[in-house]
């Protein structure tokens, strides 16, 4: 990369590194990796009466907060990146509701599904779109612009992915059985 490039090029790069990261832990992710719960306070999805994943949810945060599980981290990976995008396309945003977890099986798809959308995304916007206001996660009037949305989806996609890899981590060193003996600990 050479010293003089866009904002553009850089939160691609940016994007770019912080899902590599992510796809060291989904290459590794398991089923069973997502439900494990680490203690007992925790957030996770469960099943309703239809057989639908429905998380955890509280709408003013509890205290203590309680710890997310795999799947809950993933599902919210989903549902605020799924909004995001919403935004960035001009289409009315999904309701938390509306945005259902896939399962233990296929969640990983899902989100790689997800990065290819956002990729798109990112190649199609100019200079003057990163200026542009921003419709997302603030309010209307907050000076924050598009720039700052691409910015804040590469954070919040850094810390949900390091919440899902310590919990893929955690489990791993309480779970040696599972451990694979030809792998360093």
């Amino acid at each position: 990369m050479s010293a003089s490039v866009s904002r553009r090029e850089l939160l691609r790069w940016q994007f770019d590194l912080t899902w590599s990261l992510c796809e060291y832990h989904l290459e590794r992710l398991r089923p069973e990796d997502l439900m494990w719960e680490p203690g007992p306070l925790c957030w996770t999805v469960r099943r309703d009466g239809e057989g639908r994943w429905v998380p955890d949810w509280a709408d003013t945060e509890p205290d203590p907060v309680p710890v997310p599980t795999g799947a809950w981290s993933t599902w919210h990976m989903d549902w605020w990146w799924s909004v995001a995008l919403d935004h960035l396309r001009g289409r009315a945003p999904r309701d938390r509701q509306e945005v259902v977890w896939p399962g233990p099986e296929r969640i990983v798809d899902r989100l790689r599904d997800l990065r290819a959308h956002w990729s798109q995304v990112l190649e199609r916007l100019t200079e003057e779109d990163l200026e542009a206001p921003a419709p997302f996660p603030w309010p209307p009037d907050s000076g924050m612009t598009v720039a700052h949305t691409v910015a804040w989806v590469n954070a919040e996609l850094m810390k949900n992915v390091s919440e899902v890899g310590q919990l893929r981590l955690l489990r791993a060193s309480r779970d040696p059985v599972d451990r694979d003996p030809s792998q360093p600990t």
